[in-house]
């Protein structure tokens, strides 16, 4: 195990379960201890969450780590539904080290494809009533290793071109609204020339294709695991029509939007929380 990071250990691990919500406008959630240690995934609407001395606003795209023993209260958008998903495990005895290392991780990062990947996997696990099981205890671990890493990984970005970094949190945070090249280099504060140079170098691809990239990406998870039109989603997602969403899937992932929700495992709205 790497210095600084939590030594989770399979023998420890109890349970883990996996599951999918969607919040209509106005909803809240607790005030509940949290029992666990919990991973939040935001897909769409607003969440922010309420913590013993602060609060930790989420938005779309982002992964937020809970700790054990908690007091947490949930506040959701007030003016669209809130979809989010979420990993729990639960771990006896953890070592005091581990314990430190999990309070030293940070609470928020951007949501990887990777999550999303161990979360699949684990709610149709789950959906076959399986919490218990070492399949989808493995895949609990693995969520618990992946989530230090990627913080290692967020700090590495961090040593990128500040340019990069803070071109990126734009698209990540504001991926539904119209943003240009020279838009992103103006917030990266550098010249749009210069800010293109540096993606090839640091991302391999140019700002306006991660962006497009970013949006499909996002409007593929709207698509599997919500039951939005394709015109909701495009909104949302920041496409000019329902036609463009469709052709720019197309041509990203090789299927159509309705062979996309044909083939979905979870488009129906989840009804419980962890």
């Amino acid at each position: 195990m790497t210095s600084g990071m939590p030594d989770f250990s399979f023998d420890r691990l109890t349970h883990a379960v996996a599951g999918s919500i969607v919040y209509p406008p106005g909803s809240r959630f607790g005030p509940r201890i949290q029992q666990d240690i919990q991973l939040v995934m935001l897909y769409a609407g607003e969440m922010t969450v309420t913590l013993p001395g602060r609060q930790l606003r989420v938005t779309p795209g982002h992964v937020i780590l809970l700790k054990p023993g908690l007091e947490e209260t949930f506040v959701f958008s007030k003016s669209e539904d809130t979809w989010h998903r979420w990993i729990a495990v639960h771990f006896e005895d953890l070592p005091a080290a581990s314990v430190e290392a999990l309070d030293g991780l940070p609470e928020c990062l951007p949501l990887s494809e990777e999550m999303n990947l161990l979360t699949d996997l684990m709610i149709r696990l789950n959906r076959q009533g399986a919490q218990t099981d070492a399949d989808v205890r493995s895949l609990g671990l693995a969520a618990m290793h992946l989530y230090p890493r990627e913080s290692a990984k967020a700090m590495l970005m961090r040593e990128k071109h500040p340019a990069v970094y803070a071109a990126l949190a734009m698209i990540h945070d504001n991926y539904a609204e119209e943003m240009s090249l020279s838009q992103l280099a103006s917030a990266a504060g550098s010249s749009p020339e210069h800010l293109v140079r540096l993606f090839k170098k640091h991302e391999r691809t140019s700002p306006i294709h991660y962006l497009w990239q970013y949006r499909v990406n996002r409007a593929v998870e709207l698509m599997t695991y919500t039951g939005l039109t394709v015109s909701e989603i495009s909104l949302r997602c920041g496409f000019k029509t329902s036609h463009h969403l469709a052709r720019l899937v197309k041509e990203t992932t090789g299927r159509t939007a309705t062979e996309i929700r044909r083939t979905s495992w979870s488009g129906s709205r989840g009804a419980t929380q962890s």
